[in-house]
C-alpha cells in the first residue's frame, strides 16, 4: 500500500473490509474486563474506530471483525459534496503522521441510508454516525437537524462534528453563540427521528448524542463547551479531531501542506486537551480520547487522564490491520 497514494490506500483498505478480506484475529482469552459501559450503551473493549476512516458506512462490519468495539462512519453531510481538490491527503512517514484536507467528501445522507439498511443485520458490533454540513450550506447549524433526523435510525450513537479544520467556519459553530444552537438542532433533529437525545436508560427510544472538539482550544473555550455539553444533556464530547498546529521540528516533504495535522505528533495536544475536558466535565460526561494512538500504551495514557474508551485511525492506516488487536494484547497485559 506504501506504493499507492496515501488516498488510493485508503480506498483500497476500505474496500478490502467492505468484502471482509482483512485479517481475523484470534478470539482473545482476556485475563481481564475490557467491556466499557457508556451512554447506556454495552461496549465489547474500549477500542473504536474513528470516523474519516469509513466515510460513507461501506466497511464497518469488516472493521468491527479487526478488534474494534465500535466503528463511527463518516463525516456524512446532508447533500453529497466531493471535498477538496486532490491531492489532499499526505504520508509524514518519518513523523508517523497524516495530514489531510478532505474536506468531508460525502455521498450524501440518502446515499448513506441505502448503506446502513444494506449491511445493518450484520453487524457485531456498536456503531456511531459522525454528522456534519455541507461546505456550501446557507445554514450549516441546520445541516446538523437534517443529518441526525435522517440517520439517527441506522446509529447506535450520534456525534456532531464542528471539529474538521478543512471546512470554512466549522470550528466557528464551538463558539458559545453558536454551540447552544448547534445542540439544539442536533437535538431536533433526534426526536424528529422518534428518538430522545439522552443516555443512561435501557429504553429504546434512548439515542446519544456526542461532540467532537478540535485539539486547537484554549482551557477557557473548553469549559464553554464543557458547560454547554452538561447543560444541553449531551452525552459525550470526543476528544480530538486533527490538528492545524504544526509541532516544532516537523519534517518531511510534506510537512507544509495545509489541512488537519494526525498521528503521533497531535498525542500530546490530543490528550491535553482530554485531560482538561475530562477536570472539568468531573464525570458529568462520557470521554472518548483520539489523537495520536498506536500503541496500548497510548490508549492506556488516554484511559488514565479521563477518557472511558479510545478511538484511532492514522495509525491503522500507517501499521496495518492487525493493529486494534495488538493493542488490546497490550490493554490486556498492562
Amino acid at each position: 500500500a506504501r506504493h499507492l497514494s496515501a488516498e488510493a490506500a485508503h480506498r483500497v483498505a476500505v474496500a478490502a473490509l467492505h468484502y471482509n478480506l482483512g485479517p481475523r484475529p484470534a478470539q482473545r482469552q482476556s485475563k481481564v474486563d475490557l467491556r466499557v459501559r457508556l451512554a447506556g450503551l454495552q461496549f465489547a473493549n474500549p477500542l473504536g474506530l474513528a470516523a474519516g476512516f469509513d466515510k460513507n458506512a461501506t466497511c464497518f462490519n469488516g472493521a468491527m471483525g479487526l478488534g474494534f468495539a465500535h466503528v463511527e462512519v463518516g463525516t456524512i453531510t446532508p447533500k453529497p459534496q466531493p471535498g477538496n481538490p486532490k491531492p489532499r491527503v499526505f504520508r509524514l512517514p518519518e513523523e508517523n503522521a497524516v495530514i489531510n484536507r478532505y474536506g468531508f467528501n460525502s455521498h450524501g445522507m440518502d446515499r448513506v441510508v441505502e448503506n446502513l439498511c444494506a449491511t445493518a443485520s450484520k453487524r457485531a458490533g456498536i456503531l456511531g454516525v459522525n454528522v456534519g454540513a455541507n461546505k456550501t450550506s446557507n445554514d450549516p447549524i441546520d445541516d446538523y437537524r437534517q443529518a441526525v433526523a435522517m440517520l439517527a435510525p441506522y446509529a447506535d450513537y450520534i456525534t456532531l462534528n464542528i471539529s474538521s479544520p478543512n471546512t470554512p467556519g466549522l470550528r466557528n459553530l464551538q463558539t458559545k453563540r453558536h454551540l447552544t444552537d448547534l445542540l439544539m438542532a442536533g437535538f431536533a433533529g433526534c426526536r424528529e427521528a422518534g428518538f430522545e437525545p439522552a443516555s443512561g436508560s435501557t429504553e429504546l427510544k434512548k439515542k446519544p448524542i456526542f461532540l467532537k472538539i478540535a485539539p486547537d482550544l484554549q482551557h477557557d473555550d473548553l469549559a464553554t463547551i464543557v458547560d454547554s455539553c452538561v447543560e444541553a444533556g449531551v452525552s459525550g464530547i470526543i476528544a480530538t479531531n486533527t490538528t492545524i498546529g504544526r509541532p516544532t521540528g516537523l519534517n518531511g516533504v510534506h510537512a507544509g501542506e495545509a489541512g488537519g495535522l494526525s498521528g503521533d505528533p497531535l498525542f500530546a495536544a490530543s490528550t491535553g486537551i482530554l485531560a482538561g475536558v475530562a477536570s472539568l466535565s468531573q464525570n458529568r460526561l462520557g470521554l472518548i480520547g483520539v489523537g495520536g494512538v498506536s500503541a496500548g500504551w497510548q490508549a492506556y495514557a488516554k484511559i488514565l487522564v479521563g477518557a472511558d474508551m479510545v478511538q484511532l485511525y492514522t495509525g491503522l492506516a500507517l501499521e496495518g490491520p492487525y493493529l486494534p488487536s495488538r493493542i488490546l494484547h497490550e490493554l490486556d497485559i498492562m
